[in-house]
């Protein structure tokens, strides 16, 4: 009798694991490969700024070294007079390589790129650094991210967390909040109806969840809730990974009025009640 081991319960389980081994080894060779690249780059950088200071050399000897470098090594990419400058920036923008091994060679080079482009000041380039990294932000995120400001609307919301939860939790809390948010991505009038809103913001949830920030995770929208024997429905209701905590959203299409605050404070014991668990 021939046993056809491709079937078999410990073959699939034993491919399994050599397959997750070699996805894991790609990453991590993915990721050791940019690191030398971009400490490449930074040498390079250096090296154009340390000779351009000590010989005099204008900005011209860049195009003349990139031709050079692109006709003895045909095979590499990068060489541009553009990319060039780019790494004579990042040099000088960094000029401490221990900071570039450590932190900003844990991104892309085009991400550093960016940030150097767009951001004059290092300590809100390296928290947008560090972020990214958090993050695992592609290129665009990244864009969108410092486009809508998020360094200075990060933590701004008005809150009450400090009377309200212990440390560190207060804290976390009021890291995740922003005001303002930034819906762009919604083509609707201004005028739209709180459950057209909803509705949008729906359509758009992944849009919606980048917005909110890292963390959030989606439990749904009109969540029912019978208290009393009385029916509820929550606008929006999320679960945060890193507070353990449910988040509720309520849609208003008008000014603060406090009624609306009792309203809040209902559904929140609501939901400490009928959905959150004891853990």
């Amino acid at each position: 009798m021939t046993l056809n081991i491709s079937t078999t319960k410990d073959y699939n389980s034993f491919l399994s694991k050599l397959k997750e081994e070699i996805k894991t080894s790609q990453i991590k060779a993915s990721i050791s490969v940019n690191k030398e690249m971009i400490l490449l780059y930074w040498r390079i950088g250096k090296e154009i700024l340390s000779n351009q200071e000590k010989l005099g050399w204008g900005a011209k000897v860049i195009d003349q070294l990139s031709l050079d470098l692109k006709k003895s090594f045909p095979e590499m990419k990068g060489f541009s007079s553009r990319n060039l400058k780019y790494m004579r920036k990042f040099s000088q923008s960094y000029p401490d390589q221990k900071f570039v091994q450590q932190v900003a060679a844990q991104i892309p080079w085009f991400h550093n790129c960016i940030l150097i482009d767009k951001i004059k000041n290092e300590e809100v380039r390296i928290w947008y650094i560090n972020k990214t990294i958090e993050n695992n932000w592609s290129r665009n995120v990244l864009v969108h991210q410092i486009e809508s400001g998020l360094y200075e609307l990060q933590g701004t919301a008005i809150n009450n967390f400090e009377n309200t939860l212990p440390k560190p939790n207060s804290d976390l809390a009021k890291e995740i909040l922003k005001d303002p948010y930034q819906f762009d991505f919604l083509t609707i009038d201004e005028k739209v109806r709180e459950r057209e809103l909803e509705k949008a913001l729906i359509d758009n949830i992944r849009d919606f969840l980048l917005e909110l920030g890292k963390g959030f995770a989606f439990v749904g929208n009109q969540y029912h809730l019978n208290v009393g024997d009385e029916n509820y429905y929550i606008d929006l209701l999320f679960y945060h990974l890193q507070l353990r905590s449910f988040v509720v959203v309520e849609l208003k299409q008008r000014a603060f009025k406090p009624e609306d605050a009792g309203k809040m404070n209902f559904y929140l014991s609501a939901v400490d009640e009928l959905v959150s668990h004891t853990d």
